[in-house]
């Protein structure tokens, strides 16, 4: 980098923090932190929903994966993502509209406490809250590694000050600054993406063009589907886990589709996001396809082949917009996962583990949010500086093995507890399913792997819990049912289109009424 790339990017981060500045100029009380008010317009919540899934893991450990097996990267990855969206767009995103529109809670957790029991949902919102710390580390590490790259720092600075400035403008603006930001994030990275593209695409006649280089010995297999570790089981697993995950299961998703003010809007928000999935991932990806003939990765992993092929293809300036697009997207997903976090803490963690939670006015519910932002991304920072120790191994294992795995026992309770085909699941359910699952994890992982030559395959480290979690709340709920009629009003207030139905159901107190997490609800 030079004098213009470091401009760029002293640029944007100081636009970043501009708008968060002006974002606190509309957040007012707890719920304009968390869901913006309910007052966010379907494609502004469609672009933030979209921008919010990505990271700079995609431009390393996702390009390891092009580098090495092709287009199976975008196959079993956002392939997936945009097919779950998309199914997630009728069936999960107005119905996670309405529970910020009908049942008035700010944090997706919250309505868990009524669906179910208090015990739910705090083992729900804690073990959460510890995976995301994992997950949104990993994020840092990624981030940090492209900027050691290009700049020289150390992993730690890099951690260091992508999080400090993430804190201020997320901190300060909530949800507002999150989705403001994200705009202007997608952006530049639809500038920066096509420029890469333009430049790898220049350079391919010298290696017989568009539609011949496929031809090259270097990309043997590059046009296969389904490769090495990433086959049908695979697959079919991750389509369950990003159905999940991205409408809602970890969390910050889920605020986009409450951020909106109808169900309708939400549906069209999800839809939004399913299509940019599906077209703009290609645009990122054929460059990393294209990797192997320009470049030779320095790591096993090929996890530093898009930086290096920056490197070398990208003039100075473009270089600067090409880093900043990773900055981004990873800026994005980790503000968008602390905002989300901070909701989950104070409205539903707060009041039970502290009485005076009970009382906090509108006043001292947003300073706590705040204060639990700026915690949740330090201790995420501290995570990001172990990412590559024995324990996870790397980037993508955390991503993939660790995230991936656990996230189905965590989010089927959640997701699942919406629909009204699961209304005799209760809390035995509910609690029998997410400990099920995280057992399940640990012995693909741990014990199993002491006695299977080279452990167990990937693609069953990371289905194997979450069919044991869905069979078992699917399971039980025939076995106990457990839909009471208090219950069977939260789902069917959820679930109907008639706002007049629906009324019938009072909307559960925040933490300002005294009652929030204080208490379960009554059978």
């Amino acid at each position: 980098m030079n004098s213009l790339d470091w401009a760029v990017l002293i640029g944007y981060f100081g636009v970043m923090v501009a708008i968060g500045v002006w974002s606190h100029k509309r957040v007012d009380n707890v719920s304009d932190f968390f869901t913006a008010g309910g007052k966010m317009p379907w494609w502004l919540s469609g672009i933030s929903h979209h921008m919010s899934g990505y990271s700079a893991v995609m431009f390393t450990g996702y390009a390891g994966i092009a580098y090495t097996y092709g287009v199976t990267s975008f196959v079993t990855w956002s392939f997936p993502i945009a097919l779950g969206i998309a199914i997630g767009s009728k069936l999960f995103a107005p119905r996670i509209n309405r529970l910020r529109s009908r049942l008035h809670v700010a944090s997706p957790l919250e309505y868990l406490k009524n669906r179910y029991d208090l015990k739910t949902q705090q083992a729900l919102a804690w073990s959460g809250m510890l995976l995301k710390i994992v997950d949104v580390g990993a994020k840092w590490a990624a981030i940090a590694t492209l900027l050691s790259v290009f700049t020289g720092v150390s992993l730690n600075q890099g951690i260091l000050i992508t999080g400090t400035i993430t804190a201020v403008y997320c901190t300060i603006g909530g949800l507002w600054a999150d989705a403001l930001t994200e705009l202007g994030q997608f952006v530049i990275q639809l500038l920066a993406g096509i420029a890469m593209f333009v430049a790898v695409v220049a350079k391919l006649g010298d290696y017989g063009g568009f539609f011949g280089v496929w031809d090259r010995p270097e990309l043997d297999g590059h046009e296969q589907p389904l490769v090495g570790p990433y086959g049908t089981v695979f697959l079919l697993a991750f389509l369950f886990i990003k159905l999940f995950e991205y409408n809602g299961g970890m969390l910050n998703q889920a605020q986009r589709y409450m951020a909106t003010p109808t169900a309708k809007e939400a549906e069209r928000s999800a839809r939004l996001s399913a299509i940019l999935w599906l077209v703009w991932p290609l645009v990122l990806f054929f460059p990393m396809w294209m990797s192997p003939l320009l470049v030779e990765s320095q790591k096993p992993d090929g996890s530093d082949s898009y930086a290096l092929m920056t490197e070398q293809l990208l003039p100075h300036g473009l270089l600067g917009l090409v880093i900043v697009g990773f900055f981004s997207h990873t800026m994005a997903m980790c503000s968008s996962d602390a905002n989300a976090i901070a909701a989950v803490f104070t409205r539903d963690c707060a009041p039970v583990i502290w009485a005076r939670a009970r009382t906090w006015t509108e006043r001292r519910g947003l300073v706590v949010a705040r204060v639990a932002t700026v915690v949740f991304l330090g201790l995420s920072m501290a995570a990001a500086t172990q990412v590559n120790s024995p324990t996870f191994k790397d980037i993508i294992t955390v991503v993939i093995k660790w995230v991936a795995g656990l996230m189905g026992p965590m989010a089927i309770p959640m997701m699942l507890g919406l629909l009204r085909p699961f209304r005799r699941s209760g809390p035995t359910a509910a609690l029998t399913s997410w400990a099920a699952g995280l057992f399940a994890f640990w012995l693909v992982n741990y014990p199993i792997n002491w006695n299977v030559e080279g452990g167990v395959p990937l693609q069953y480290q990371v289905s194997i819990p979450l069919a044991v979690s869905l069979i078992l709340y699917i399971l039980i709920g025939y076995l106990k049912p457990e839909d009471t009629p208090d219950r069977l009003a939260i789902i069917e207030k959820i679930n109907t289109d008639d706002d007049g139905a629906a009324a019938a159901v009072p909307a559960p107190a925040g933490p300002a009424d005294g009652v929030v997490g204080a208490a379960p609800s009554k059978e």
